[in-house]
């Protein structure tokens, strides 16, 4: 019987809807993960055969399972597909909803291009294309099985202390629970990061993503395409059933207007931008936007808390690798727990500092990584032009380069 929030699964469509009532108590748990997202629910899950008590706090709404396709796409590397597989949710996922990338083209401002292929890498893709909603499904429907773990759905945090022995968290209902352990998993806007004091000024890229899903009349044949430009990176990922997903990196000012055009014009526009690689497009999902930040923090744990996904860093999505950064922090996080021999505080400093130590050359490699490449290529310096281009294709004929390139974003 689990503690604290009696659970109640109802199946529908596919996917779960999870209710909870009301904690009559306080109660204490080892871990308590504040946010219930991709990344947190991973943790979740790969903390199910921990022997650790756990309970997960989310605002939102869980997601119901929709023919329509999602705008919100996310490139699995096989790594994170590993670690999905390992924590159970992969095997509930419909296959049919999924892409394989086989190569990746990436193409320059001028004549100038450099492809990855997972032959050549020798691996069997480069990553899985799939719905943020279908995944998102995918894990609660695991953590609804799972004895170790209460649900407190839908919650909202109200106030958080720090002690010696534990830390207290309060909801905003009044009922209150505590923890050896508070993992902030609340996204970019973290509200963990806040009460812990690991909060940064983050860097405005001055740019929004603007998503769409589009039907082509060339096929895609697994391959990823992306074009480097002045003004903008532009990402074409593909979905099954002949369709693709963009990811289009403009101003705010041209999001907006990406956003606004009728479905024959935005069509039109990422045709001439991708050069009519893919043929003619059709709308499948409106265009929405996000704006995009760079959030670097001096560290990523205190005492009592830790921060994984959104919450611990933000990059420019050029790579497609915020997500999967997302994922090995849980990785990380959960191998440590599961292995820390003798130390029986989860929350204990020494241990968090660890955890910190080992995910900081991952973080700052692929921020300094992708804040380099935007800033490369969207940039109208001639001499950059000439030497960005030129070291595309010289890149593209040492193979050896390409596979250690290529490797990192595997993991």
């Amino acid at each position: 019987m689990r503690r604290g929030a009696i659970i109640k699964q109802a199946d529908r469509m596919g996917g779960t809807r999870l209710e909870s009532t009301p904690m009559q108590n306080p109660s204490h748990f080892d871990v308590v993960i504040v946010g219930g997202g991709l990344v947190g629910a991973s943790l979740a899950a790969a903390l199910a055969n921990s022997g650790l008590s756990l309970a997960l706090i989310e605002s939102q709404p869980t997601p119901t399972a929709d023919t329509a396709w999602d705008s919100r796409i996310y490139a699995i590397s096989p790594g994170s597909r590993a670690f999905l597989q390992d924590c159970g949710a992969w095997a509930l996922l419909d296959p049919k909803r999924v892409a394989a990338v086989e190569e990746m083209r990436v193409f320059g401002d001028r004549d100038a291009q450099i492809e990855f292929s997972a032959y050549q890498m020798g691996v069997p893709e480069l990553a899985c294309i799939l719905e943020n909603r279908a995944l998102h499904i995918a894990l609660w429907q695991k953590l609804a099985t799972q004895d170790n773990l209460t649900l407190l759905h839908p919650a909202r945090c109200q106030s958080l202390a720090l002690g010696a022995a534990a830390a207290t968290l309060t909801l905003q209902d009044g009922n209150s629970l505590s923890a050896n352990l508070i993992v902030g998993s609340d996204g970019r806007d973290s509200w963990v990061r806040q009460q812990a004091g690991l909060s940064a000024a983050p860097t405005d890229y001055e740019q929004h993503g603007v998503v769409a899903n589009f039907r082509c009349t060339v096929p895609h044949r697994g391959i990823a395409h992306q074009w480097f430009q002045a003004d903008g990176i532009l990402a074409l990922l593909p979905l099954p059933d002949q369709q693709v997903s963009m990811v289009w990196s403009v101003s705010p000012q041209r999001a907006a207007e990406l956003r606004a055009m009728p479905h024959e014009q935005l069509c039109a526009e990422v045709g001439v931008a991708s050069l009519h690689t893919l043929g003619e497009l059709s709308v499948i999902t409106p265009a929405a936007s996000f704006p995009l930040r760079l959030l670097t923090l001096d560290h990523i744990s205190t005492p009592r808390v830790a921060l994984i996904g959104d919450a611990a860093h933000n990059m420019h999505p050029l790579a497609g690798q915020g997500v999967n950064t997302g994922f090995r922090d849980a990785r990380q996080l959960a191998s440590l727990l599961m292995g820390r021999g003798g130390q029986n505080d989860v929350g204990d400093a020494g241990l968090l500092r660890r955890y910190d130590r080992k995910r900081r050359e991952d973080i700052l490699s692929m921020q300094s990584t992708t804040y380099g490449l935007k800033n490369l290529f969207n940039n109208e310096h001639p001499l950059l032009g000439e030497l960005r281009n030129t070291g595309l294709n010289i890149v593209n004929r040492i193979t050896p380069l390409k596979k250690l390139l290529m490797r990192h974003a595997l993991n």
